[in-house]
């Protein structure tokens, strides 16, 4: 037997993708913020966790809409809603910890040793 929903959720796919679009466009000028006020302000007494801070409500706008896009998905594939959100959550969720553990590395390495570092074209 087969599960066909009779409404699938893509106006809830749609708004999942538009909220992780506009959360991610606002971490994006957010983060291009942060590292020209580090080129303005060259002191050592910035921190990179307080740059953080910054980005965390742009980064929890992120992952709610990716969870809200894949559950929405996964139940338009055909996974019942308790299924789907229970795939969509725990992956998404783990997903942007890790891309958040990452970040929080990337910006304190940037602040050690400098934006020059990054430049991966000079290596080949």
């Amino acid at each position: 037997m087969y599960y066909y929903p009779l409404q699938p959720p893509f106006f809830l796919l749609f708004i999942g993708f538009f909220i992780a679009l506009t959360s991610g466009l606002a971490l994006s000028g957010t983060l291009k913020l942060i590292v020209q006020q580090w080129s303005k302000d060259s002191s050592e007494n910035t921190q990179p966790r307080s740059s953080l801070k910054q980005l965390f409500v742009p980064f929890i706008g992120i992952t709610g809409g990716v969870c809200l896009f894949l559950s929405s998905g996964l139940e338009i594939f055909g996974f019942p809603s308790p299924l789907a959100l229970g795939v969509g959550l725990p992956l998404s969720l783990l997903t942007c910890l890790l891309v958040w553990l990452q970040l929080g590395s990337l910006l304190d390495f940037v602040k050690r040793q400098g934006m020059q570092s990054l430049d991966l074209d000079s290596w080949s």
